[in-house]
């Protein structure tokens, strides 16, 4: 097993820097990209510190002391340049929250893995099956504050390791990929990840985000609302995650529950001094006087005929069956949300392959499977 080497890193605080790490970055035609946020402790989140790797050096940019970050929305643009990531959809996510920075040319190798039939695609287990390196990381470093300053060279060298081998990884994905004719699949997958932008979320609809939230009734729907709007006001009054002040588990209990004694909850006795637990029996109170809210309108038509149900399970038979004979995650085959439709609708076959959840390369792949499943 490989030891983890010395790398050098250049941390960098200024805008200046960044400008000119920049102008150094639009000469390279691949880079590593990676972000640390501070989501488990401080809420709103931030971005906290961007990670660029070359093939020679990596760059911390802190992201609390930078002002202006248009250089790298530059290079972040450029479709010249190769941007390798490991699960971009969080990162693009943040860098266009931020900064309204957006990616082109983009590789994300946890997508690179799946289609290349890895059992497992974490970014430790790729180092380590691809390359004989061990990334096993501290505990302490992976759930620390991201915000504290200043950074300990324990968490810099953490953070360089992040993106330090993306691109040998990325290479050796690349290369059994181009053995089983599924680069094109892979580079179909990250261009839609380079359209994903940040959309906040509409608190009119966002508790219903909770799992479990769906199997309440009407009434301990308008409960959860009002308990999860307070618990969002009081996340930010203490800059802390909305877990922290109540956990997802006590709020759908006390939606549930609306009629039991706070100081009777185990997970509240720690937690609620006099003044939240008057604001919690306040939004109780008005979400049991809130009318019910009836079941969210689904995505996909409710299977409702036995025959329906029937050709539901067929056609995800067809999914596994495709799934084990490529060595890839069935997931990936066909969505399921197009299966769904179709187990109502099967004559409508033409339309579901033009739909824009269906990847060129599944229609290429898949169409004459589907289409004589489903005869």
């Amino acid at each position: 097993m490989n030891l983890k080497p010395q790398i050098a890193i250049d941390l960098l605080t200024t805008s200046d820097q960044v400008s000119g790490l920049a102008r150094i970055l639009l000469q390279e035609r691949c880079i590593a990209i990676d972000t640390e946020s501070n989501s488990l402790h401080r809420y709103p989140e931030r971005v906290c510190l961007i990670q660029v790797a070359t093939n020679s050096k990596v760059y911390l940019i802190d992201a609390l002391t930078v002002d202006d970050m248009k250089p790298m929305g530059k290079v972040m643009a450029d479709d010249t340049i190769v941007k390798v990531f490991h699960g971009a959809d969080y990162d693009i996510r943040c860098l266009d929250r931020e900064w309204g920075i957006q990616v082109r040319n983009l590789y994300d190798t946890s997508i690179a893995a799946r289609f290349a039939g890895m059992n497992q695609i974490g970014l430790s287990s790729l180092a380590e099956v691809l390359l004989g390196v061990d990334l096993s990381k501290d505990a302490k470093l992976q759930k620390g504050d991201w915000s504290r300053r200043p950074l300990s060279q324990d968490a810099l060298n953490y953070a360089a390791m992040d993106v330090w081998y993306l691109q040998r990884i990325q290479k050796a994905l690349e290369s059994k990929l181009q053995t089983v004719s599924r680069s094109s699949w892979v580079a179909e997958e990250c261009a839609r990840l380079e359209q994903i932008r940040y959309v906040a979320p509409d608190p009119e609809m966002a508790y219903l985000s909770l799992k479990g939230s769906h199997r309440l009734t009407g009434q301990e729907k308008a409960i959860l609302k009002r308990l999860f709007i307070l618990r969002e006001a009081e996340a930010r009054r203490l800059n802390r995650p909305p877990y922290f002040v109540l956990p997802h588990e006590t709020l759908l209990h006390l939606a549930s529950n609306w009629d039991t004694e706070l100081s009777q909850i185990p997970s509240l006795k720690r937690q609620v001094d006099f003044r939240f637990g008057r604001l919690l029996r306040s939004a109780l109170d008005r979400g049991l006087a809130d009318p019910p809210i009836s079941n969210s309108m689904r995505h996909s038509p409710q299977l409702a005929t036995p025959a329906e149900k029937r050709r539901f399970q067929m056609l995800k038979k067809w999914r596994v069956e495709l799934g084990r004979q490529l060595f890839i995650d069935q997931a990936l085959i066909w969505p399921m949300v197009s299966l769904e439709r179709l187990a109502k609708f099967p004559r409508t076959l033409g339309a579901e392959l033009q739909s824009s959840e269906v990847r060129d390369w599944q229609r290429e792949q898949f169409a004459t499977s589907l289409t004589a499943y489903l005869a």
